[in-house]
């Protein structure tokens, strides 16, 4: 089955399941008057499909043999891009928030081997906090990292933090695109 980006689609589902108001405390500890919820949609079968195809296209350019992001967040991301994919030697990549208590103690699980080239996929941006402490525990793996692509940027500091460390930001929409304008700096 073969589906193409449709952003139109994804902006519908993002308003419909995503975009929250009210008071919320954000992973990066500061405050908003809205949320994004990024699960609601990549958790959803229409839109998991939207989004995977939407961040193939993002990252047609960038040499990857891997997709890989923080657990729990990325974990559906990287099945679906895994899924829709063409390449049948694309491997995945968990990132453990804490080592593994058992086993290999790993920060990284999954296929990937080190020298290999990842896409860290994101669903929501706001200081790149998560995807950066990823992308750290990637290179101490001994993989590299292409780029980052995400759902939503916040527009909050994340795409200057990942220039920071020398990691291009590709995503598929803003809160502009839903009429919010982000905090003044």
């Amino acid at each position: 089955m073969s589906v193409t980006y449709d952003r139109d689609a994804l902006h519908a589902l993002v308003l419909e399941r995503a975009l929250k108001f009210g008071d919320f405390t954000l992973a990066s500890g500061q405050k908003s008057s809205y949320y994004l919820d990024g699960k609601q949609v990549a958790l959803h079968a229409q839109g998991l499909r939207l989004i995977a195809a939407g961040f193939l296209e993002l990252a047609a350019d960038w040499d990857y043999d891997a997709v890989g992001g923080m657990s729990i967040g990325a974990d559906p991301l990287i099945g679906g891009v895994l899924s829709l994919s063409d390449r049948t030697d694309l491997v995945g990549a968990m990132i453990r928030k804490e080592a593994k208590g058992h086993g290999t103690g790993r920060y990284v699980e999954g296929p990937l081997q080190g020298g290999q080239n990842v896409l860290v996929v994101e669903d929501v941006v706001t200081t790149g906090g998560s995807s950066l402490k990823a992308i750290e525990r990637l290179r101490d793996y001994g993989a590299e990292v292409c780029g980052v692509v995400a759902i939503v940027d916040r527009l909050q500091g994340g795409a200057a933090a990942f220039e920071a460390a020398g990691v291009p930001l590709k995503t598929l929409f803003t809160v502009r695109d839903f009429g919010i304008e982000p905090p003044a700096a």
